[in-house]
């Protein structure tokens, strides 16, 4: 459970100045008896002594409580020993925030002040409330978005990463955390007492850093992404014996809209990433072409928007983990989908929507320099980064095109080299304009990186580049370098299951795979069963809004090959 906290401003006594915060109504709405009476039937009445918790930090959470008589006090801990009063709440509000659609752990502490009657709606019934009850329901889901917004803005609930900011330890892990809407915040040993006083405490190598501190105070010495979640209970236990209906591999716009329209319909829906939601278009500062966005709109809010959408419906993500193998074999009616875990999911039909990762160019040091200094994305973290710095960003595309115009207002000035004479065949028109007005964005045809340099293991300093047409060589002082130049598929797991490739390695699907005189769904794959979507399938347009719609269009598919499957054999 999480509680009703706010951004806003902190007064003396450290409870948070709710008041402040301009959707406050929307965050905090009050229910009446009227609301209250129609959401019983959703829950159960529990009884808290006084001192009695609630919920806790760490731990899932029940569901969402709504107070029908005394007051639960929420606080704030840190790990660091550091507890905050934050605020309470009374008779006619309601404590959760929206990772209680799916009994995630709680972010926050919450104890009775007095005796306490509450009304319990576990996450599974909280679902349903907010299908059968529209109206009611749009309120509830408004609040629960805002108060993770908050929460994150905050940096409340979640874990303290205590390194250099600059460090690629931190800048990997704030990454991670932040596409996964996760509280946190940094502490710079070189800046805060606590931090330095950890840092002296637990003497750590170079290596070590960055240490992430729990809220239970558990430390950790600069862990995997997998390694920090699994502490955090951020990864679902896999449920025993279940069998979905479909498991999509994979949770950018293409995974996101089949979760939202398959589990929207009824069908029992997992979804696994190995990183986080949003694939490569969550990490794109602004869209401005998606249809109904005239102003534009980041990747990750259009992406966190479906995510909470699919929990809405009862979709279970799994992130991180990684898709390792698939058994296609259907010996017991389903097929075997292997995790990094060792555990097996267990699904009636596969959706590919595993996307592709941006290709690693022929630069001989480059993996010396990633994640410090060479990056494949261009969010804020990055951004902060290069604050009034000269940057190198290679590549032609939208997603060039996009990360050129965010790092122009950060950066002082953007060498963008792209390797052919001109964008017009590979970025959108509205982009190319707003490059070309940009005073510091300049563009540098017919060019390729050739060289990196700098100090290994410590930051690159250096990029050399050559003109395709004379050959001539410049080099130029720059720190951080982003990386456009083209995507693989992430087809690896499907290795030796029978789905067919083309010869770059994305999946073909419908009349090309076509093995029989049966007309096949355009999305199937050359195994009955398994459907591709998004950009790793073979032909499709590699942009937000037609991954978006056949993940939306695969769901009929589904619904056919599901509908067949269970009709008795003649």
């Amino acid at each position: 459970m999480v509680a009703d906290i706010t951004a806003g401003d902190k007064t003396d006594d450290g409870v948070a100045a709710i008041t402040a915060f301009p959707r406050h109504e929307q965050t905090f709405p009050a229910l009446t008896p009227q609301e209250i009476a129609r959401m019983r039937r959703f829950g159960e009445e529990r009884h808290y002594k006084d001192g009695e918790k609630l919920f806790e930090t760490g731990k899932p959470g029940p569901g969402m409580f709504v107070l029908l008589s005394g007051h639960v006090a929420i606080t704030q801990r840190d790990g660091l020993g550091h507890i905050t009063p934050v605020i309470d709440q009374g008779p006619g509000q309601f404590i959760a925030e929206i990772g209680q659609l799916s009994g995630r752990v709680a972010l926050i502490d919450g104890h009775a002040e007095g005796d306490v009657e509450t009304l319990l709606i576990p996450p599974e019934r909280l679902r349903a409330l907010l299908v059968a009850e529209a109206d009611l329901g749009e309120r509830i889901m408004r609040a629960l978005i805002l108060r993770r917004v908050n929460l994150i803005r905050g940096g409340v609930g979640g874990p303290v990463l205590i390194g250099p900011s600059y460090s690629s330890g931190v800048v990997r892990l704030d990454g991670f955390l932040t596409r996964n809407s996760y509280p946190h915040h940094l502490l710079d040993p070189a800046t805060d007492t606590d931090a330095a006083e950890l840092i002296a405490r637990y003497s750590p190598s170079p290596g070590d850093l960055p240490l992430v501190v729990l809220p239970d105070g558990t430390v950790l010495r600069n862990p995997s992404e997998s390694e920090l979640a699994r502490a955090m209970g951020m990864v679902r236990a896999l449920a025993k014996d279940k069998v979905y209906d479909v498991a999509v591999v994979g949770s950018g716009p293409a995974g996101l809209s089949t979760a939202v329209y398959a589990a929207s319909e009824g069908l029992a829906v997992a979804v696994c990433d190995t990183r986080a939601f949003g694939g490569q278009a969550g990490a794109s500062a602004r869209i401005e072409n998606y249809l109904g966005f005239p102003t534009g709109i980041s990747g990750h809010a259009l992406t966190a928007r479906a995510f909470n959408q699919a929990q809405k419906f009862g979709a279970d993500i799994m992130i991180p983990v990684e898709a390792k193998s698939l058994d296609c074999s259907r010996n017991d009616g389903a097929f075997g989908l292997t995790l990094d875990d060792g555990e097996v999911l267990r699904a009636r039909s596969i959706v590919v929507a595993s996307g592709a990762r941006y290709r690693r160019p022929e630069i001989e040091n480059l993996a010396d320099f990633e994640g410090r200094g060479v990056w494949y994305w261009a969010s804020p973290i990055e951004a902060r980064l290069c604050a009034a710095q000269e940057v190198v960003l290679v590549g032609g595309g939208n997603s060039a095109g996009q990360a050129a115009v965010f790092l122009s207002s950060h950066a002082r000035r953007v060498h963008m080299m792209i390797r052919g004479g001109g964008l017009g065949s590979s970025m959108s028109r509205y982009l190319i304009e707003r490059i070309e007005a940009a005073s510091n964005i300049e563009l540098v045809f017919n060019t390729e990186v050739v060289g990196l340099e700098g100090t290994k293991d410590v930051a690159l300093e250096r990029v050399r580049w050559r003109s395709r047409l004379s050959g001539e060589c410049s080099t130029i002082d720059i720190r951080n370098l982003f990386l456009f130049v083209g995507a693989d598929p992430a087809t690896g797991w499907l290795d030796g299951c029978g789905v067919m490739v083309d010869r770059g390695g994305f999946v073909v699907t419908g009349e090309h795979c076509k093995k029989s005189n049966a007309v096949a769904s355009p999305l199937e794959t050359s195994v009955p069963g398994v459907f591709a979507v998004g950009d790793v399938r073979s032909g499709s347009v590699k942009r937000v809004g037609g991954a978006i719609g056949e993940g939306a269009q695969v769901v009929a598919a589904l619904h056919g090959f599901l509908g067949d499957a269970a009709k008795p054999a003649l």
